[in-house]
């Protein structure tokens, strides 16, 4: 049996599953995200690691025999997060989290850096972990000083695990200290950052061992042998084993709160201009290209808010099929954006109200602007030679028919709804924890799931969709301008 742990911003999701990776039982549990300054998002550590006990002991309730023959355990969790301890494994201060947006000054003296775009592939973006230790050294001298160890959140569930210091090529790829080509910490980045590697945890590639669960848990949880713990890997590397997206041409949508474009990578082809996150994979000689829009299921939940009606409902009134763009245009940059702009002080608007315009041609306009935000992140992953043949789509946004029409129209790419339900980040996990334990080959075990629906372009439309992301690209300088 092998145990995935996925460590997400608002709770912890637990599932145990056999060496054919079959689900056999699954637990969750939730915590709160602390804001006690505008843009500053933390979290205690100790949180997750009574998450993390309250999930295994309701799997353990649910499951008993079946979890007494744990092999393996694989992590995934919320990237860029800083978690501070000292020479005596002690938290330091409440982890910032990857949405804090504290450190925008020390981000953009860190991005000017020289070499600091060739060493790490990417823009350094105020939620990444590196200008966060910035900040702490400005305005928490004595903290920093005491800082031993920087471990990334799923790595201090890790730390509480098996004692030990390590993480994975995926998750610590968008920490702005990692050679991201090379798989290596850069000695140059850490200096820019005020870091050294003596504070950084060991490194292993996501489906190698990294640890093996301390003896006192192996105890408390009823368990008599050797438990391996994966490297693991950040939460979208995690989610890509979980849908097979390891290599060229395959990939998937995420309509979460945020949006993500995700493509698989066999070589390195970064591309820091276009705002494109390049990352390594969490396997080996693989790297991972992401789009990311800051606000997708966000937006919908923005409309919500302002109308007085549920997600559900909103997207409940509109049909299946979508039928040609809207009229009405949204641009989704509630909280700024990614990809491709960087911008994190543009914000969004409704163009082209009309008297005669109702609820449903809001919705349809924020389903609209979501997936224009998205074609933007196409076009600069297929600038970097990043190709699709089909995409997996996922998270909640994915419930909505209509969205995926206007999605796959806009994209001019069919899209795939995973067969029997969608496990995510955290059957990822599981895959990585059968290669740690096993020694199979990743290729073996990270398998693309059969597909239950497939959502193709209507090709009397495809036009239609190209023109209105055009007259969408116009309207981002224009806005901004009124900013």
């Amino acid at each position: 049996m092998y145990l995935g742990l996925d460590l997400g911003t608002s709770g912890l999701r637990a599932i145990l599953a056999d060496e054919n990776g079959a689900l056999r039982a699954e637990a969750e549990s939730t915590f709160d995200v602390a804001h006690p300054h505008p843009g500053w998002s933390e979290q205690d550590p100790a949180h997750w690691i009574a998450a993390c006990q309250s999930a295994v002991a309701a799997i353990r309730a649910k499951e008993p025999e079946d979890f007494a023959r744990l092999r393996g355990i694989g992590l995934s969790g919320h990237m860029h997060g800083a978690t501070l301890i000292d020479a005596d494994d002690a938290v330091l201060r409440p982890c910032i989290l990857w949405n804090d947006t504290r450190s925008i000054e020390e981000a953009a003296a860190l991005d000017a850096a020289s070499g600091m775009h060739e060493i790490t592939g990417n823009i350094v973006f105020p939620g990444f972990t590196a200008p966060k230790l910035l900040w702490v050294r400005k305005h928490e001298p004595l903290v920093f000083e005491r800082v031993a160890k920087v471990l990334l959140p799923k790595d201090y569930l890790r730390l509480w695990l098996t004692g030990e210091h390590i993480s994975d090529l995926s998750d610590s790829a968008g920490t702005s200290w990692l050679d991201v080509g090379a798989r290596d910490w850069s000695d140059a980045a850490l200096a820019h950052g005020g870091m050294r590697r003596d504070q950084m945890p060991e490194l292993v590639e996501g489906a190698a061992p990294g640890g093996t669960l301390r003896g006192s848990l192996l105890t408390e949880w009823g368990l008599s042998s050797p438990v391996v713990v994966a490297g693991g890997a950040g939460d979208n590397a995690a989610a890509a084993c979980g849908i097979g997206a390891l290599g060229e041409g395959a990939g998937f949508v995420s309509l979460g709160t945020s949006g993500v474009l995700m493509a698989g990578r066999d070589r390195y082809a970064p591309d820091p201009a276009s705002a494109v996150h390049s990352f390594c994979h969490a396997v080996p000689d693989r790297w991972y290209q992401m789009g990311v829009i800051l606000a997708a299921t966000d937006s919908l939940n923005w409309l919500s808010r302002t109308v007085g009606e549920s997600p559900a409902a909103l997207a409940g009134a509109l049909p299946d099929k979508a039928d040609g763009p809207s009229d009405l245009m949204f641009l989704p940059y509630l909280s700024g954006e990614r990809t491709p702009h960087n911008d994190s002080r543009i914000r969004g608007a409704f163009i082209g109200l009309d008297v005669a315009m109702e609820q449903p041609d809001l919705t349809r306009a924020v389903m609209d602007g979501v997936a224009f935000a998205l074609r933007d992140s196409l076009l600069a992953l297929q600038g970097t030679g990043a190709r699709f043949e089909t995409l997996f789509a996922v998270g909640g946004g994915a419930r909505s028919r209509f969205w995926l029409s206007t999605l796959a129209n806009t994209l001019n790419v069919p899209l795939s709804l995973p067969a029997g339900g969608e496990l995510g980040a955290a059957q990822g996990a599981v895959r990585l924890a059968i290669c740690a334990d096993t020694g199979a080959a990743p290729q073996e075990v990270m398998t693309q799931p059969a597909t239950a629906t497939v959502i193709e372009p209507d090709a009397s439309l495809t036009d239609a969709y190209q023109a209105a992301h055009a007259r969408y690209q116009a309207l981002y300088p224009a806005l901004k301008q009124t900013g």
